[in-house]
């Protein structure tokens, strides 16, 4: 990629390939002896971060493929089945499913220090176009792998999105009809979606080459945004380059690792926990947190038409930078107007993000619209005009007086982590104002302290089992335990029975099966492999039994529960690891049972929970002091049942939690000593650069 090479290999082999195929001269000038600036900082090693997620996210979307199934009966139960039966099948789902988050934070880290440091003026305009084309394509393969574990949120959100392409005059009904292979998202649109999302992931790589390729061809641009003269001016790829790379790669995979195994699903919506029903709509349909800024553009436009224009202008805008901004200087640190602006625009980017996770009414209209005008007048209007009033700071002679410098570059990067901080607070604050459920009108329940909480916490085997002793005598009446085999009751990390003890209580069941060899349904006692059968032959007849409203599955019931934190909880959370707003939620419904007050008016058919949202549900009380006797002499009280069974519920959620935990805590050490010795080796090979 970058010219003619000075390689000659030794080896006999490798002359003979060099002579048919140059892959090694390739490989030696693009990465090894390519002439790189001394003075890059580390806000450079996003592309190598880049390039190492893009690789996780294919490997890992290969594998999760062959066991998921494309089909909407099927995918919901699919991608469970991964969790819980594939060997190590919950840490590919989330290294694929948290390595998205990762993928667009290092993007838009690698797009702002882009913006900052003036990477898309001559000669890179085809540099960054490539860019934005790969940006485009990243938001298109996310939205559709958004839609694939096919739950409550990301249906509606698909049939949110889907539909916007009917505001297109004449044809726009006739291609949402197209994507959707009918009349409505169906098992055709996700058919659509799982071929899109596997083969786009290969395209973005095609053009990740195009924009290396680009990039060695252009050389890369630089803090002080001067172009190499001399050879004190750059340092070969390697090593210099590359141990900084794998350093910067080493403390992100650090960041990585704290949402992988710890908090896995403090960026996701626990409504995606629930399996897609067209006949019920989300409160608040919201997508992924990296969507949200141009989310909020979206919805600050009155006309639908008009929306969806200003949506990919917003996206579209970027890659006509290069003629925009017409100033000769290149980096902002030597543009004292144009850094101020760019870090409005910084904050002004945050906060419609923050805005895209709000009701669309009220303030947050008229803050959208106002925002959204910024956006397009800090493109359009002010960067060339900015270009043409501002006096640039004088740029130092080379890239080796730069590096003699050093004045501002900390307090550059103080501030641009503020920012970035901000950003992943406001960003992760309004996905959480997101997913509560009308937190406003109920009181938060109250935390209780959990066994299993905490990076190094297990589970207490007895409550367990003394839950599920609750599930069995109460809950098993209405709700099923679908995503729950009898053999999982003797997994590590259960409730610690043996597996003839699986067998036995699997035998105390009656499964339907069949057809046999008559054609016949037929019940047989349950096996190990069986899950926990259903106690309504179907939908119908549950929702017959229960006054209309089928009682739902409560296999993920602790991770489709919710309530709102708010700040600062949200941002303790994180590093608490705060995981337990479902099983605190439940023991606190199940608790919340009480007369309505005076003045409340309740629905006919329906009993007060102050914990329930509107405090009118369906369920009557389902429990009562000595309801169920315990062996262990646990007291038979209505707060022991609903704290164990809400406990069993959260295992029966993430039967692998303490394998995850168990696996953080090594990956975690390892990841630090790795770190430690990339920095002090780092250290030691650039003593030599100076």
């Amino acid at each position: 990629m970058s010219g003619p090479s000075s390689y000659q290999p030794q080896n006999a082999v490798l002359k003979w390939v060099e002579r048919r195929l140059p892959i090694g001269g390739l490989i030696h000038s693009s990465f090894i002896v390519y002439p790189t600036p001394r003075n890059l900082n580390y806000w450079w090693t996003f592309g190598a971060i880049l390039s190492f997620m893009l690789g996780v996210q294919i490997l890992t979307g290969i594998i999760l493929a062959m066991h998921y199934t494309p089909h909407a009966d099927l995918a919901f139960k699919s991608v469970e089945g991964i969790m819980r039966d594939v060997n190590y099948g919950w840490l590919l789902r989330y290294l694929h499913s948290n390595g998205a988050s990762m993928f667009f934070i290092a993007v838009y880290i690698h797009m702002f220090r882009g913006l900052y440091y003036g990477s898309y003026k001559e000669p890179r305009e085809i540099l960054w176009i490539l860019g934005v084309i790969i940006y485009l394509l990243m938001m298109a393969t996310g939205f559709m792998g958004y839609v694939l574990p096919w739950g409550q949120m990301s249906f509606w959100g698909a049939t949110v999105i889907t539909n916007l392409f009917s505001a297109i005059p004449y044809v726009g009904e006739s291609i949402v009809t197209l994507l959707w292979g009918g009349y409505a998202v169906g098992n055709p649109t996700l058919n659509r979606f799982f071929s899109l999302h596997y083969l786009l992931p290969f395209v973005i790589a095609g053009v990740v080459v195009l924009h290396i390729w680009a990039l060695h061809v252009a050389g890369q641009n630089n803090p002080a945004g001067v172009e190499p003269q001399t050879e004190k001016d750059t340092v070969p790829f390697t090593p210099y380059a590359t141990i900084k790379d794998a350093f910067g790669i080493s403390c992100f995979l650090l960041f990585y690792a704290w949402f992988l195994f710890y908090t896995p699903n403090f960026l996701g919506d626990p409504d995606n926990y629930i399996v897609a029903n067209p006949g019920v709509t989300p409160a608040h349909i919201v997508p992924e947190w990296y969507y949200l800024p141009f989310y909020a553009i979206l919805r600050s436009i009155p006309s639908k038409l008009g929306g969806v224009v200003a949506m990919f202008s917003a996206i579209l805008v970027l890659a006509f930078l290069p003629w925009l901004d017409g100033a000769k200087a290149r980096s902002s640190r030597y543009r004292p107007l144009s850094r101020q602006f760019f870090w409005i625009f910084v904050v002004v980017c945050l906060v419609l993000g923050w805005l895209g996770a709000q009701p669309p009414e009220g303030i947050y209209v008229v803050a959208g619209r106002i925002l959204t005008a910024y956006y397009f007048f800090h493109f359009l209007i002010l960067l060339p005009v900015l270009s043409r009033i501002e006096t640039a700071r004088p740029l130092p002679n080379s890239i080796a007086d730069d590096v003699l410098g050093k004045a501002g570059k900390l307090k550059t990067a103080a501030s641009a982590l503020a920012i970035f901080g901000l950003a992943g607070l406001l960003l992760v604050g309004g996905t959480g104002t997101s997913r509560a459920e009308d937190a406003h009108s109920q009181p938060t329940p109250p935390s209780l302290k959990w066994s299993f909480a905490g990076p190094f916490g297990k589970y207490d085997q007895a409550q367990l089992q003394r839950g599920l002793k609750v599930y069995k005598e109460v809950c098993a009446a209405c709700h099923s335990l679908n995503y729950i085999a009898f053999r999982n009751i003797a997994d590590p990390g259960g409730p610690g029975y043996s597996e003839a003890q699986a067998a036995g209580l699997a035998g105390e069941y009656k499964v339907k099966d069949g057809p046999n060899d008559q054609g016949e349904m037929f019940e047989r006692p349950g096996r190990p492999a069986d899950y926990f059968p259903a106690p309504f032959p179907n939908e119908q007849a549950a929702r017959a039994a229960n006054g209309g409203a089928a009682p739902p599955d409560l296999s993920l019931m602790a991770k489709a529960r919710g309530y709102e934190r708010g700040f600062p909880q949200f941002v303790f959370d994180l590093f608490l690891q705060f995981q337990e707003k479902g099983p605190n939620y439940i023991t606190a419904l199940l608790q919340g049972y009480e007369d309505a007050p005076k003045g409340f008016t309740l629905p006919a058919g329906s009993n007060y929970n102050k914990f329930f949202s509107g405090h009118a549900i369906g369920m009557p009380n389902p429990l009562s002091d000595g309801q169920v006797t315990f062996d262990d002499g646990s007291p038979a009280t209505v707060k022991q049942y609903a704290t164990d069974v809400s406990a069993f519920l959260m295992w029966t959620a993430e039967p692998k939690l303490e394998a995850r935990k168990r696996l953080g805590f090594q990956v975690m050490i390892f990841l630090l000593v790795l770190s430690v010795l990339l920095y002090f080796t780092k250290r030691r090979v650039w003593a030599n650069a100076h």
